[in-house]
């Protein structure tokens, strides 16, 4: 977990499935890496940590990164989130 600082972000890829992992102050989140408004990587955006929330850098739309919820239009369709388990140093998704 020491390589996920808090307010840092990180992408990966399972099963074709992108992924952004977010250091929230200190709680670790995760969620599909996709604006469900017109598919753009919300890992490219702006990041609130103190309110953990995401924005879409194409249109502005703003993601509750705990939820996977749109708080501001033009999206209003949530996206996929995941599981996180911390054990030891290691982040672990629960993906299915």
């Amino acid at each position: 977990m020491s390589d996920l600082p808090e307010g840092s972000r990180v992408t990966l890829e399972h099963d074709d499935v992108e992924i952004v992992v977010v250091n929230c102050g200190g709680t670790i989140l995760a969620m599909e890496d996709r604006c469900s408004h017109d598919d753009g990587d919300l890992s490219e955006g702006a990041l609130d940590p103190v309110a953990c929330t995401i924005e879409c850098p194409r249109h502005g739309a703003l993601f509750d990164l705990r939820t996977g919820r749109p708080k501001t239009l033009p999206a209003y369709e949530p996206v996929d989130t995941f599981p996180v388990r911390i054990d030891g140093d290691t982040i672990k998704l629960e993906v299915d």
